[in-house]
């Protein structure tokens, strides 16, 4: 080839190559291709543990946060509604811990391949909360790899951020640590006080106890004000916002409340209904 026309065609291809460079290949849209199908995070498995497969069966409809309600039975955490259907074979360990662990192995670093957020892990405690509370963290801390922590007031995030409810006694163990692998589900009255967002990322409620609305005919102009200025209130402080007691049986009515907290940018939809809410929030994905 004479030289004339050798620089010819290295121009004509290094034009074609800056064309290209418009469309890179990068390290973002290459890890696109290996996600897996997007989360719902607003979606929270209420009793997960009642389901065939627990955590699983959550898992398999894309849920962002599943609820394990634990008693301290010896030094086991047993995971159960109510005591008469403790199981010494379903702790805390064999249903979440251990699976959770090696789902984020598997995906290198996180529970959903390719999306880093945190699962959400809430722990309702059932027994007396500061004992319960300080046994859960010796079962947390071995699994400190996997938790996102709070360390001499900073936060590092995890693949899966543990958030402590039920008993209320366990609030004071768990202020007094410097280190701890858990975080606290905050009350409406906790809304606006001392506790950061470090300390309680979470302020739940029960819905009946605050709003008369169940989804039958339009929602009271003053309720959806008062819910708009929870969830504005807590956003403000970095905090999330979820109710349970919501109408939970299929039909117009559940469907009706699920729209407005969605309007009202309300964090966590709870349910027992998993296939319902996953298609009830695919229906309702913003464009």
């Amino acid at each position: 080839m004479a030289p004339t026309t050798r620089r010819r065609a290295l121009t004509t291809l290094g034009a074609a190559l800056a064309g290209t460079a418009a469309l890179p290949v990068t390290r973002a849209s290459a890890g696109e291709r290996h996600r897996g199908p997007r989360p719902l995070w607003k979606a929270h498995a209420h009793n997960d543990y009642e389901h065939p497969r627990p955590l699983l069966d959550a898992l398999d409809h894309r849920f962002g946060s599943v609820e394990a309600d634990i008693y301290l039975v010896g030094d086991q955490l047993l995971v159960a509604h109510d005591p008469e259907d403790l199981d010494p074979a379903r702790t805390l360990e064999s249903l979440y811990l251990d699976p959770l662990a090696a789902r984020v192995r598997a995906h290198h670093g996180s529970v959903y391949r390719g999306y880093r957020e945190p699962l959400q892990l809430l722990i309702d405690i059932k027994t007396e909360g500061a004992s319960t509370y300080l046994e859960l963290d010796r079962h947390l801390a071995r699994y400190r790899h996997l938790f996102t922590t709070y360390a001499h007031g900073r936060v590092h995030p995890g693949a899966v951020t543990a958030v402590v409810s039920g008993d209320r006694a366990a609030r004071a163990p768990m202020e007094a640590q410097t280190v701890r692998r858990a975080f606290y589900d905050g009350r409406l009255a906790d809304l606006g006080g001392p506790a950061p967002a470090s300390f309680a990322p979470l302020i739940s409620d029960n819905w009946t106890l605050n709003f008369t609305w169940q989804g039958v005919g339009p929602f009271p102009d003053a309720e959806r004000q008062k819910l708009r200025a929870i969830v504005g209130q807590a956003h403000a402080r970095g905090q999330r916002v979820r109710f349970w007691a919501t109408p939970d049986t299929p039909g117009p009515d559940r469907d009706a409340l699920w729209a407005e907290l969605l309007a009202a940018d309300v964090d966590h939809l709870n349910t027992d209904d998993l296939a319902g809410l996953e298609s009830f929030l695919d229906a309702h994905r913003p464009a």
